[in-house]
């Protein structure tokens, strides 16, 4: 249930006036009206956001700035890691865990510089100091096994599980064939302790050239990450052209990428050996063309028939794509001028919806419209 306090300080931050340009048409929906409220603008490419308990919000912006918006008023937290800003890299997802009420901790995926010319997905964990104003403690806790040049598909989204592990998303790097080798992480999804060791349970912990993080494989590149409402981790990534997958993940499953695809090469021809191979996964729902899915998460409020739906963001077709029924398939998307490349969407403690709008650099919440 949404916090009831949180979601009142949320609204005194709507209120403060730190967002003051005019919102676009309204978001037609089969639920009804909708209204995307913008409360934050003039980011610049903005990557991912949460929230904290006392009602601040969170923003990463790729450069390697983290925001905090906390009574109509914009804040740059110092004490950040040295981000690699090159191409898709950058400061990239946030992850607000649930007893952060308890040590102020605050984990970040970043693109860090490997060796003289290779970069690759990390993770950093620090303390946000009491007064909200910098990181302190901080220490990259875990960082791939080898970095790639070229500044590609890094992933990488951070969800907490249940039980207090986090999964990473971590893309190929534009090394198809590392996605299918397991002494790598790219092409991956991964599951460490909160300090980046291996927890137990990891589906490949002990096998002989395997590492030990990755709980599954065969992945292109996952840009959204989510939890369902039973606590199963979903992810979506994207294809080449065509074949954005969306997938329930299962530990020590490989989903197939490069063997297998429902997507071309950008020259036009075939990937790998079709859409299906022995012992490789077929993804839940998929898109084609594809739509640069961004961002997801699963609704638990009380709008429409959203409890339980997935909803997705599009960096090429600007609309947030709504998943229903078993199993998982688009049923409706929600678009207007403010929906322009949807880079992160997650549902606030007050129980909207709210999303990232890189392509107008702004930060919105969905509410229902007047007469709506």
């Amino acid at each position: 249930m949404p916090n009831k306090s949180l979601a009142a300080l949320l609204c005194t931050v709507l209120g403060a006036g730190l967002a003051t340009g005019t919102t676009a048409g309204p978001l037609k929906t089969e639920a009804g009206a909708m209204t995307a409220e913008p409360v934050v603008e003039g980011l610049e490419m903005p990557r991912a956001f949460g929230f904290l308990p006392d009602g601040t919000v969170l923003v990463t912006e790729k450069d390697g700035r983290l925001l905090a918006v906390r009574d109509g008023e914009r804040q740059e937290i110092g004490g950040l890691p040295k981000v690699r800003d090159e191409a898709q890299g950058g400061l990239l997802d946030l992850l607000v865990p649930r007893d952060f009420a308890e040590d102020r901790l605050l984990y970040m995926t970043y693109s860090k510089r490997q060796g003289f010319r290779g970069s690759g997905t990390a993770v950093y964990r620090a303390r946000l100091s009491e007064d909200g104003t910098r990181l302190q403690d901080g220490e990259t806790i875990f960082e791939i096994a080898r970095g790639s040049g070229g500044g590609y598909h890094f992933g990488s989204r951070l969800v907490e599980a249940p039980d207090g592990a986090l999964f990473v998303t971590i893309g190929d790097r534009g090394e198809g064939d590392l996605a299918q080798d397991l002494s790598m992480h790219n092409g991956s999804v991964l599951r460490i302790t909160p300090e980046g060791a291996t927890p137990e349970g990891n589906p490949f912990a002990g096998q002989d050239g395997a590492l030990a993080e990755i709980w599954s494989y065969g992945h292109r590149n996952p840009q959204g990450a989510a939890l369902d409402l039973n606590g199963d981790l979903w992810a979506v990534e994207h294809g080449a052209q065509g074949g954005d997958e969306v997938n329930r993940i299962e530990p020590g499953t490989n989903y197939g990428w490069p063997v297998i695809s429902y997507g071309k090469n950008y020259d036009g021809t075939p990937i790998g050996e079709g859409t299906e191979a022995e012992g490789m996964a077929q993804p839940v729902h998929y898109w084609d063309p594809s739509i640069a899915p961004s961002g997801m998460t699963f609704y638990d409020g009380s709008v429409g028939d959203w409890r339980g739906n997935a909803f997705i963001g599009s960096l090429k077709y600007n609309y947030i794509s709504r998943l229903a029924g078993e199993p998982l398939a688009e049923v409706e998307r929600l678009e207007n001028d403010d929906t322009l490349r949807v880079r992160d969407v997650r549902q606030g403690p007050d129980g909207a919806l709210w999303f990232l709008s890189e392509g107008n650099g702004a930060l919105y919440r969905i509410t229902a419209a007047p007469g709506g």
